[in-house]
């Protein structure tokens, strides 16, 4: 039974490990703070900082990641940062040797919530009725993709 990977790309970045077998199927899940301290930090820790978090759930040897693909973004610099982060992603997927494929927002909102222009706040309803506590949208976000992902590759 394969393993799946949801990854909600940012700087709160949510993430969701669903792992199926013979017993059932368990989704471990979280948000990565990938936050720098301003005047502290250099630009590049918040890179560094998702790359070790990702290390640490692909060692968990996922058979395919999925993430969200955001075509529309709020601004340049909100539109450079989901690039370095998806670079980075594809970058460690290949270097794990996963497999990796993005899902459009809607298509995220669709399958939890039946609406492709739903609000953030019934993606997270949508999860908490299939028994889960999201710190946020981006956790949400996250255990809808490993779900959707795991209609989509695992079944």
């Amino acid at each position: 039974m394969p393993a799946i990977l949801g990854v909600d790309l940012g700087t709160k970045c949510g993430w969701a490990h669903l792992n199926t077998n013979s017993q059932g199927s368990a989704i471990i899940s979280g948000v990565w703070d990938c936050s720098i301290r301003s005047g502290v930090d250099s630009p590049a820790i918040r890179f560094l900082k998702f790359e070790k978090n990702l290390d640490g759930v692909l060692s968990l040897s996922p058979d395919m990641v999925f993430y969200e693909i955001v075509r529309a973004h709020r601004g340049v610099k909100a539109a450079h940062m989901y690039g370095a982060f998806q670079q980075k992603l594809f970058e460690r997927c290949d270097y794990f040797g996963v497999p990796y494929e993005g899902v459009s927002v809607q298509a995220i909102k669709k399958f939890a919530t039946g609406k492709g222009n739903a609000p953030k706040e019934d993606v997270i309803a949508a999860v908490r009725v299939w028994g889960f506590h999201p710190k946020d949208d981006n956790e949400a976000d996250a255990i809808a993709l490993a779900r959707l992902g795991w209609e989509q590759y695992g079944s």
